[in-house]
């Protein structure tokens, strides 16, 4: 017996930060939006460090609650344990990344056109055509859905993307919340060529507690078990353990007929932090305005949707991922002693200052820029590069893409 196909405009995979807002930008329009999670509570498993900058409140109307602490200043280690401490007016958040999560379904949820299906995986999608309209069939785990468009918002390893064929490279991740004596306004980053693709964190969440954690492409029980006995932290304190996965990469496609990517299914991540939250937000302004451009000219082809979403991302946000996947591509091949150098001369030359000037966790353009210029820095890059010549030869390929 076939089982009834429903009927939405929109269907979007994913209940977390992503698909939630972008449901609530739209959620004042006509369209009938399904929302898919294969989880039954939004937010969980908790799997974000929650370190964002204050551009979040530019972007969204934060309640107070969310925001569980502010750090003041930013701790780099590196591996033999030399380090800098920089400040600025840059004071990141710590958040509740649960309640993020559920910040714009609690406002959206009994909307009439807006239907969340919770505990329900997404399985496939096929395109038929209907009366001349290309549409897509959708199959869940518990339904069949027709709809005009297809948003993907279900993670790094996105279902949605993978139909459309991208697949992401994944960082491993994991961390645990502990109670003890931590500087409140410090987080610490952790260096080290063992995990050379992100860093080892302290996040000072407040009322003593600390979230600790670490993300790698290989050996992360081995790598935690290394960094955690490094910090000499009492375990029996753990209050609890979490582990998650991280996109890592260059931003992909976003475009496809009928079809579009948001959030850690595009890849919309900072490999140099991990984060993503303002890249997302941002992406998924664009996103919103491109769906109701789709809608309003009857065209849901990649053209549009490339033309009043990808387009934008790519000239914005993209710009500033290219640049941090630039950074990470440098500090992947990092040694000890390559740390210890260029700690020497930030602590010996005015970049400390530039950086409490220019630096942005989010865009790093122009603190890159003041870095070249500086008569220790380039020379450090040019004999490091020159060490490493295929590392040239990977920048250029990205400059060009």
């Amino acid at each position: 017996m076939e089982r009834n196909i429903e009927k939405f405009d929109i269907c979007i995979v994913g209940a977390s930060i992503a698909g939630n807002y972008l449901c609530y930008l739209l959620s004042n329009t006509n369209l009938k939006i399904a929302v898919v999670e294969e989880h039954k509570k939004i937010g969980l498993p908790l799997q974000c460090a929650g370190i964002v900058s204050q551009k979040l409140v530019k972007i969204i109307n934060l309640p107070k609650e969310i925001v569980l602490n502010r750090v003041k200043v930013a701790k780099i280690v590196a591996p033999k344990g030399k380090f800098i401490k920089l400040s600025g007016a840059e004071e990141p958040y710590i958040i509740d990344r649960i309640a993020l999560d559920r910040l714009f379904h609690e406002m959206v949820k009994n909307k009439k056109n807006i239907h969340y299906f919770l505990g329900e995986k997404f399985k496939t999608f096929e395109y038929i055509k209907e009366s001349g309209e290309k549409l897509l069939v959708i199959e869940t785990s518990k339904r069949v859905l027709k709809v005009k468009m297809l948003i993907g918002c279900d993670g790094p390893l996105s279902s949605v993307a993978k139909s459309c064929g991208i697949t992401n490279k994944i960082l491993y991740a994991i961390q645990i919340r502990i109670s003890g004596k931590f500087d409140e306004d410090e987080a610490a980053m952790y260096f080290n060529p063992r995990w050379k693709e992100l860093f080892g964190w302290i996040v000072p969440e407040g009322n003593g507690i600390v979230r600790v954690g670490m993300a790698c492409s290989q050996n992360l029980t081995k790598n935690f078990q290394y960094f955690i006995k490094q910090l000499e932290l009492d375990f029996e304190k753990k209050i609890e353990q979490q582990g998650g996965l991280i996109p890592y990469g260059m931003m992909n496609k976003l475009a496809f007929n009928n079809v579009l990517l948001l959030g850690d299914s595009a890849c919309q991540v900072k490999t140099t932090t991990g984060g993503g939250i303002i890249m997302l937000l941002t992406a998924a302004n664009y996103a919103a305005n491109c769906i109701q451009k789709c809608f309003m000219n009857g065209n849901f082809s990649r053209g549009i949707i490339k033309k009043y979403y990808e387009t934008p991302c790519i000239s914005t946000i993209g710009k500033e991922l290219k640049i941090h996947y630039l950074i990470r591509t440098f500090l992947e091949k990092f040694s000890n002693n390559d740390y210890e150098t260029i700690f020497q001369i930030i602590k010996t030359s005015k970049i400390k200052n530039l950086i409490t000037i220019y630096g942005d966790m989010d865009f790093p353009k122009t603190i890159i820029f003041k870095l070249l210029k500086n008569p220790l820095v380039f020379p450090f890059l040019i004999k490091f590069t020159l060490n490493y010549p295929n590392i040239f030869i990977k920048l250029l390929k990205i400059l060009i893409k």
